[in-house]
């Protein structure tokens, strides 16, 4: 087994696990996305989640045999390099905080908007969507560049809050479903499901970040396939529950309600209370996600241009509060700009795609480092390399549901960044 990190205290059991991977996992996505499903599945849209739920189990299980052998802080983009070396190592990086958390904080920004549109309308306007959402990443920029201390604070309660008016949302409104809500009168076709499994996909992704601290995780060997495998169960019955009781109350009117389906459902079933709780919970689940991002994720280009890999400038601290606050405005403009340039379901296409190559880097890495050989009692998965072939297969399937032109442009963006490595390189070297 490869080294592991020294110095760190190993406090995170299955239960913190699996809970962590539920926090990460349930974010602002599932407020918008049952009417996205209903308008590609109506009343089969329980298929698209089980779906993914199977796509993410076997991705996991990869997770879960290299997070054995490789039990350090930094989960998939430190798999990717073990394996693989620095390059895509930095590729995954890259795809991570630019490709995938930019883009998921723009869909997320949008759902915000979207939701606070069914209280104002108002927010359904261009311009005034334009300087709400220049608001929300400027004040949240602002905040961070002022310090890690006002940035913490933002994102400490946003797990409750987004929880919350979800659980009483299926717990009441199992009780205003209609039966005949659910009848299929007809199957979606191989396409349809694919393409809107690649939409969705966007909900389940967050479970391999409780990975990122492997290093705190003790006995892992133990911790790691239970806690994962827990939390995805739990991820996928809750998704479930949500997409059953908006179908069941709402019916075919589910897919015409495409900015804030459970916001209706809730209206539906609790009046004027329920509509204000979702649109409180949406909300606050959407502002915490991104405040969390821009304070996380925009480290990681200050992280890459201190070493090297990226320009100097980015590496910038202000002079009076000690923050890379460069790196913080870089990222916090982009996520601006890709907000107003799209919309949610365009966004979360991109998103889920960036995350599915980083998907495909770790299954590669899984197979190369299947001839290491594992602690007794480490996790491996039956079948050989039956489970990582299919995970594989299954992901190489989601992303082939990308338009011409959506595949044309990741590819471009590969391209481009390494090429910045080399010139990187060879200016270090220089």
């Amino acid at each position: 087994m490869l080294n592991s990190d020294e110095g760190l205290k190993k406090v995170i059991g299955v239960r913190s696990l699996a809970a962590n991977a539920v926090n990460l996992t349930v974010g602002a996505g599932i407020f918008a996305l049952p009417a996205v499903v209903a308008s590609y599945m109506g009343a089969a849209g329980f298929l698209a989640y089980i779906l993914c739920a199977g796509l993410i189990m076997l991705v996991l299980l990869c997770f879960v045999e290299i997070g054995s052998k490789i039990p350090v802080t930094g989960g998939g983009y430190t798999y990717i390099e073990k394996a693989f070396g620095p390059l895509a190592g930095f590729l995954a990086n890259i795809l991570f905080w630019f490709g995938y958390c930019i883009m998921a904080d723009a869909a997320v920004a949008n759902v915000l908007a979207d939701s606070l549109g069914t209280f104002f309308p108002v927010f359904n306007e261009t311009i005034v969507r334009i300087l709400f959402f220049a608001l929300v990443f400027g004040g949240i920029a602002w905040i961070n560049v002022r310090g890690v201390k006002q940035g913490n604070a933002l994102v400490e309660v946003v797990t409750l809050a987004k929880l919350l008016p979800l659980f009483v949302l299926i717990v009441v409104g199992i009780f205003f479903m209609d039966t005949r809500n659910f009848n299929v009168t007809s199957w979606p076709s191989v396409k349809s499901l694919g393409e809107v499994s690649l939409i969705l996909f966007f909900a389940f992704i967050g479970v391999e970040a409780s990975l990122s601290a492997s290093g705190e995780i003790k006995d892992p060997k133990r911790t790691i396939p239970r806690g994962i495998l827990l939390g995805v169960f739990i991820i996928s019955i809750f998704y479930l529950l949500i997409q059953f009781v908006a179908q069941g109350v709402l019916g075919e009117d589910l897919a015409q309600q495409k900015e804030a389906p459970l916001t209706v459902v809730a209206s539906t079933i609790l009046g004027t209370f329920g509509k204000v709780m979702l649109v409180a919970g949406a909300a606050i689940s959407s502002f915490g996600l991104i405040s969390g991002d821009v304070l996380n994720s925009s480290r990681l280009p200050y992280a890459a241009a201190r070493d090297g890999l990226l320009p100097k400038f980015l590496a910038r601290i202000h002079p009076t509060y000690t923050t890379p606050y460069i790196a913080i405005l870089l990222y916090a403009g982009v996520g601006f700009i890709l907000a107003v340039s799209g919309e949610f379901r365009q966004l979360a296409v991109l998103a889920s795609s960036a995350m599915l190559i980083i998907y495909i880097g770790v299954i590669l890495a899984t197979i190369k480092l299947k001839k290491i050989k594992p602690e007794p009692g480490a996790f491996v998965t039956p079948g050989g390399l039956t489970i990582p072939l299919l995970a594989l297969g299954a992901t190489v399937w989601f992303l082939s549901n990308l338009a011409w032109k959506e595949i044309i442009g990741v590819a471009g963006f590969l391209a481009f960044f390494t090429l910045v490595y080399f010139i990187m390189k060879m200016v270090r070297k220089g």
